[in-house]
């Protein structure tokens, strides 16, 4: 992929990132977070090839995949829906997303970032990710809504991210 077109597709990631944050903003309800039964995926039908829902788990606390995008399936590989985080990735890769994770649920903030897919052996791709707390009672994070957009050499048709 060449330099612009890279470039392109990454403010393309980024403006679905805006959407995703302020379709999320919208459905707090003054300091309160939404939950999940706040989210409808008619809202987001555009995102949802690389959404994910991520359940906290407590004591000790780790994370599970509730749901997966169709269009993560190519980023893994394989299915995660259903599985944890050690389960999906590497040591190191492991660590770097319980680290992240836990900044969302004890900081009860959205987390972004940028995430090398050099674990999987395609060190040229990378995932631009977002991840917004979800908590049932509005206060204490029980579930993270994520969303993923794929950028490198074979970034198209994995998530629907194009370069223009």
């Amino acid at each position: 992929m060449k330099m612009s077109a890279q470039l392109s597709a990454s403010a393309t990631a980024a403006r679905a990132h805006q959407e995703m944050f302020a379709y999320w903003a919208s459905l707090r309800r003054g300091a309160s977070l939404p939950a999940r039964v706040d989210l409808h995926p008619s809202s987001m039908k555009r995102l949802l090839p690389t959404v994910s829902l991520i359940d906290v788990v407590d004591q000790p606390r780790d994370y599970r995949l509730r749901l997966a995008g169709t269009g993560l399936y190519g980023v893994y590989g394989r299915e995660i829906t259903g599985r944890m985080i050690g389960d999906v990735y590497n040591t190191a890769a492991s660590d770097y997303w319980r680290k992240e994770l836990d900044k969302v649920v004890e900081e009860r903030r959205p987390g972004v970032g940028v995430h090398s897919l050099a674990w999987r052996g395609t060190p040229h791709m990378s995932i631009l990710w977002l991840r917004l707390p979800l908590a049932s009672n509005g206060k204490d994070v029980d579930m993270i809504l994520g969303y993923d957009a794929v950028v490198g050499a074979q970034s198209e048709g994995i998530s629907g991210i194009r370069a223009a």
